[in-house]
């Protein structure tokens, strides 16, 4: 969840890789997964589809426990906001759900008006910003 993830689970980030178009989402889910690499398309075992992926550096080490490196994994659910607009998220998201304009490698990201389905801030009213986007 993204309230959970701390900077120093994301410190050894390099890249963000997207799968989609993040433009046109409101918000993504993230999570951190156990995954046996640093680097590459991670295997995906969750409903939904992945939309994205953290790459780390060769200085991120590997849990003594089991071998796995932590890596965020960005998602969304088949009834999430992007194919049902008016289900439920219409007007609010997931715990685990941020604006992925607001992420960027070592950077959690932030749940904003837009991903909360709300009412735009005073900012995107004064930008003629509407939602939804």
């Amino acid at each position: 969840m993204s309230s959970l993830i701390t900077e120093d689970e994301i410190s050894h980030e390099t890249q963000l890789v997207w799968l989609e178009d993040v433009e046109n989402l409101d918000y993504v889910r993230q999570s951190l997964d156990r995954l046996p690499t640093r680097k590459g398309k991670p295997s995906y075992h969750r409903d939904g589809r992945m939309v994205g992926y953290a790459l780390l550096n060769t200085t991120a080490k590997a849990s003594r426990a089991s071998g796995t490196f932590r890596r965020r994994i960005f998602w969304l659910l088949p009834h999430d906001r992007d194919s049902q607009p008016d289900g439920l998220y219409a007007k609010s998201a997931p715990a685990e759900a941020i604006d992925p304009r607001t992420l960027e490698p070592r950077v959690k990201g932030y749940k904003t008006e837009r991903s909360e389905g709300g009412p735009p801030s005073s900012a995107m009213q004064q930008l003629g910003i509407t939602l939804p986007l």
